[in-house]
């Protein structure tokens, strides 16, 4: 007989308050995920995010000097997110702001620092 297959995957158990455990299960159901399967991408993440985090960065000395040389130098406008930053956001359209009925920031007085209610 062939010897069992070594096992890949362990359990891991928690305890938890009944309100998390409706926490997760909504926001599972809402990516269409299993609690197992959320909770187990949600806490890998979380892990890859701490060692990220501490994990130090090694380079040669010419790959630092070079790195250096990028970060020092002047910044190149991206024209993508120059476009990006010129457009109007959602909320500052006049299509939408007439049917809000809250108007643009500059006409709404009563939404400024200092401005008043207009409104009566």
């Amino acid at each position: 007989m062939s010897r069992a297959a070594e096992r890949k995957e362990h359990p891991l158990s928690m305890r938890l308050p009944e309100a998390d455990i409706a926490v997760i299960d909504r926001a599972a159901a809402l990516r269409g995920r299993s609690r197992t399967d959320f909770v187990r991408d949600a806490a890998v993440r979380a892990a890859e995010d701490v060692l990220m985090e501490t994990l130090p960065i090694r380079m040669s000395p010419a790959g630092f000097k070079a790195f250096m040389a990028a970060v020092s130098g002047p910044a190149t406008p991206v024209p993508e997110m120059t476009k990006l930053f010129q457009r109007a956001a959602p909320w500052e359209t006049t299509a939408l702001s007439r049917e809000v009925g809250t108007g643009s920031r500059q006409g709404n007085g009563s939404k400024q620092k200092g401005g008043t209610d207009k409104r009566g």
